[in-house]
């Protein structure tokens, strides 16, 4: 029996001994299409070289792929859990030609390692073929030798696939294997061909085709190979067993889940094993490439699938949170092959644990309505939509959970009422927002949009320029003038003042008119397309219709530019060094520093920012010129640029490019941006990080200089630097092993004045000490002189371990002019006296408001240290009463 991953290597070691470019695993956030939720098919990091797009990479490829399929049109979530095959999280493994070999090739490549390498039994295969393909049928015959009838002709688009309405297709060639009369089904094509006795594991697609949106196909001058084998799905096979969840890799995580929960995998509670074992792995995959649990797009599709595992941990009785203390198990079973989430393991724990918290808070409530709402229902009854929508926006229940929840007692939802609930919301959140004041401006402004058109911005090739003010907008409110004194936004023809977008802050300056100055402070856009610059009147009368001069901070500008251009440069190099799993989150650059978000799953080394800091002082170095293009979206993200998923592109995009590689060809960065930017990578200067923080789970953010405020920063470091070098006299080499030993110094020294403290405190300190003899109790209690609350736990500790048995000891210490009072039990006491009542009882009596502890120790403390040794009396007060 081949294990999961001896099948998984077994099939990368064949083709890549077949002259096959072994491709590590893309991402699950694709590269190269924003529109795409998840990678969910081995295909689609190879999908611009299909098309065209791309041409520079092997002839031939093989891949062992991440994919999911949560959302959008492929969808198995609901599935998963309940049927044999249904996975969110699988790996595909494909064989590619670009314009090499073709069916022949493919058939033979599949032919030989299924037969020779696998060896799985021929009797036990049969093949399907696309009734219109003549070739393929004749290849099967002569390169397997199957007989016609383990050769299906499928007449539907089964057996045709396609790249979309247009583009790329052609007949596909699927392989089954057929586990035996003792299983229910037919072969494909049949009427029973939905049982589970024949099962396609791989599909060999040939695409020799382009069809135009008339429907009409020619040929393409370089047919090509593309194949999906379910690694997972193909493992039931090698492992003799029917379902996936019963091969090793599930088997393993699963084991793990029955052990944290205590729950056999029987019965009613097989599924919900199913579904954390599956959904770990998505969560932990989607998190390690950058995804983080949102509310909106592939955050949102991340939480629904957690949120589902996390309720089938509460069907279970897991009384703690689970997920995260299943990382572990599937880093020791995965993490060879996909070493990305060894080095996200911390952030995968500590997502998982927050996110179970915040949902396992309202989940208990949520299920308690959900038990009320169904009890009266009996299998096939109805759950209220009103009831559904209420579990949506109270207690965060997503729909599907919602229907997974009923559908184990045989009930369902009523999508319609549902529907109904969710648009009644959706209209009275639009009634309250036409109440606010900030609708009734923003519909101002997009008035002022319809009347007046869009703003031309004119700030990519100057800093100033002329122009006509179009509209002033103060407090809210359309105005004719403004005088000196007055702040209002301006609208003008046309500006070269860059408003506020895309990260990057909205420029400052002046503008003058005939007998009139103003500061530009902020500019922002409205409405979309405007460009409304907000004015301090500091001369003059401004009026609709008057002619303006306006003249952008260049100084500033020059800043700005150049910490955006480094930005474009620092989201490379964190790529380069980190791994494509790497994405924008967020930034914001001006004329003082830029500030970049990403995913990642730990904090970076210095090691790794010190690369990341080298590479982008490199490519700055090279001086090469900025290269600015405008094309369409796809034009533009066919090309190789970095698009974020979820921003909305217009008909054209401005595409930038810095700097060549610093291996290899092509250049360094491109992206997608609207912003301004440097005309030269050596005009950004100099670019130093100064600080690297966590924001969120799994995202991180740097904060960066660029030229002059850099050069300063370093001067500043330097100068810290000399003087401490002056102060120590030694070298500045020297400086940090003589802090290191100032430091030691300085905690030995603490160490002895503590521990001469406690000596002058047990020696006697500020009062009488002894031990006496209370209700047959041994009694230590002392007033101590400058002890800190921090160092009474210690002291109390060793005199506890004086009295071995049958004692007490209560120290209170007057420190600052406070009191703390501290109370040990030794362990045969505990059950007789609590230590938490005494110390309550000994900061009342001191007027403080109370103590905490265990039941063999506490402490607590009260503002006024002359009543110390009233603490100690009422211990001995509580011990004799």
């Amino acid at each position: 029996m081949l294990s999961l991953k001896e099948i998984r290597s077994t099939f990368l070691d064949y083709f890549g001994d077949n002259g096959h470019a072994v491709t590590p695993s893309a991402p699950l956030v694709p590269q190269s299409d924003p529109t795409l939720l998840f990678v969910n098919a081995g295909m689609v990091p190879f999908k611009n070289i299909f098309t065209g797009a791309e041409t520079r990479f092997a002839p031939r490829a093989v891949s062992s792929q991440k994919c999911v399929r949560a959302g959008g049109k492929h969808n198995d979530l609901d599935n998963v859990g309940y049927t044999a095959r249904h996975l969110t999280f699988f790996e595909m493994l494909g064989n590619f030609s670009f314009g090499d070999y073709f069916k022949e090739g493919a058939i033979e490549f599949a032919w030989t390692l299924i037969d020779k390498h696998f060896q799985l039994p021929k009797d036990r295969l049969l093949v399907t073929v696309y009734a219109e393909d003549e070739e393929a049928p004749v290849l099967w015959r002569k390169i397997a030798g199957f007989s016609d009838d383990r050769i299906i002709r499928i007449p539907t688009s089964d057996n045709f696939w396609s790249m979309g309405d247009t583009g790329p297709c052609g007949p596909c060639s699927e392989i089954f294997y057929d586990h035996g009369p003792s299983v229910a089904g037919g072969p494909p094509g049949s009427p029973d061909e939905d049982g589970d006795r024949f099962m396609e594991f791989w599909n060999l697609v040939f695409m020799q085709f382009d069809q135009s949106a008339d429907g009409g196909r020619v040929s393409l001058p370089k047919p090509s190979i593309d194949t999906g084998m379910g690694l997972e799905r193909f493992s039931t096979i090698m492992q003799g067993v029917h379902s996936i969840y019963e091969i090793d890799l599930f088997k393993n995580l699963i084991a793990a889940s029955v052990e944290l929960t205590g729950v056999k995998a029987e019965g009613q509670h097989a599924p919900s094993h199913r579904v954390i074992s599956d959904h770990l792995r998505s969560s932990c995959f989607l998190i390690a490439d950058g995804v983080t649990p949102s509310n909106e797009g592939r955050g949102y599709v991340l939480r629904r699938i957690m949120r589902r595992a996390m309720r089938h941990a509460h069907i279970l009785g897991a009384q703690d949170p689970l997920m995260h203390r299943l990382v572990p198990a599937l880093v020791e079973q995965m993490g060879a092959a996909y070493p990305e989430l060894v080095r996200a393991q911390p952030v995968l724990v500590e997502t998982l644990r927050q996110e179970e918290e915040r949902f396992r808070r309202t989940l208990g409530r949520g299920m308690t309505l959900l038990e009320e709402a169904t009890a009266g229902l009996s299998a096939g009854g109805v759950l209220s939509g009103e009831t559904a929508f209420k579990l949506y926006d109270t207690y965060g229940f997503p729909l599907d959970l919602t229907q997974d929840a009923v559908r184990a007692k045989g009930l369902t939802v009523d999508l319609e009422g549902f529907d109904t609930a969710m648009d009644r919301q959706r209209q009275m959140a639009r009634e309250s927002w036409a109440g606010s004041g900030q609708t009734a401006q923003s519909a101002e402004w997009f008035a002022l949009r319809d009347r007046l058109g869009a703003t031309m911005f004119t700030g990519y090739d100057d800093i100033s320029g002329a122009g006509e003010t179009l509209a002033l907008v103060r407090d809210g409110a359309v105005v004719d003038a403004a005088e000196a004194g007055e702040t209002v936004e301006a609208l003008f023809d046309m500006t070269p003042f860059y408003a506020e977008s895309g990260g990057q802050a909205g420029d400052r300056g002046e503008v003058e008119w005939a007998g009139g100055r103003a500061l530009v402070v902020d500019t922002q856009k409205q409405a979309g397309d405007l460009f409304a610059h907000t004015l301090e009147i500091k001369q003059g009368r401004l009026a609709v219709g008057d002619k303006v001069t306006l003249a952008v901070d260049a100084e500033r500008r020059l800043r700005t530019r150049a910490n955006h251009s480094g930005a474009h440069l620092l989201h490379a190099a964190l790529r380069h060094v980190l791994g494509p799993h790497v994405a924008q989150k967020g930034q914001m650059v001006d004329g003082e520093r830029l500030r970049f978000d990403f995913s990642h799953g730990g904090p970076l080394t210095p090691d790794e920012l010190d690369r990341i800091e080298a590479e982008v002082n490199a490519v700055i170095r090279q001086n090469q010129l900025a290269r600015t293009e405008v094309m369409a979206p796809d034009e533009a993200i066919a090309a190789g640029a970095v698009a974020l998923f979820g921003e909305k592109y217009g008909d054209s995009v401005r595409v930038l490019t810095l700097g060549r590689a610093l291996e290899g060809e092509g250049a360094y960065s491109v992206e997608l941006c609207g912003g301004t930017h440097v005309g030269r990578t050596g005009d950004i200067g100099l670019f130093k990080i100064v600080s690297e923080g966590g924001v969120a789970a799994g995202i991180r953010r740097v904060e960066a200089l660029t030229g002059e405020p850099a050069r300063r920063f370093l001067l500043d470091q330097a100068a810290v630097a000399k003087a401490l070098a002056d102060q120590f006299k030694v070298p500045v080499a020297e400086v940090p092993a003589r802090i290191d030993a100032l430091v030691a110094e300085r905690r030995k020294l603490e160490r002895d004045l503590v521990e001469a403290k406690k000596q002058l405190a047990m020696g006697g300190g500020g009062g009488a000490s002894s031990v006496e003899t209370i209700a047959g109790v041994q009694f230590d209690g002392r007033v101590v002189e400058g002890v800190s609350p921090k160092d009474m736990r210690p002291l109390v500790d060793e005199a506890r371990k004086r009295l071995a048995s049958n004692g007490i000891v209560a120290y209170a210490a007057v420190n600052e002019g406070k009191a703390s009072i501290a109370v040990a039990l030794t362990a045969d006491l505990v059950g007789r006296f609590n230590a938490a009542d005494l110390a309550r009882a000994a900061v009342v009596a001191m007027g403080g408001q109370g103590a905490g502890g265990k039941p063999d120790f506490a402490q607590g403390g009260a503002p006024d240290g002359v009543k110390a040794a009233e603490g100690v009396a009422a211990v001995k007060a509580a011990l004799a009463g």
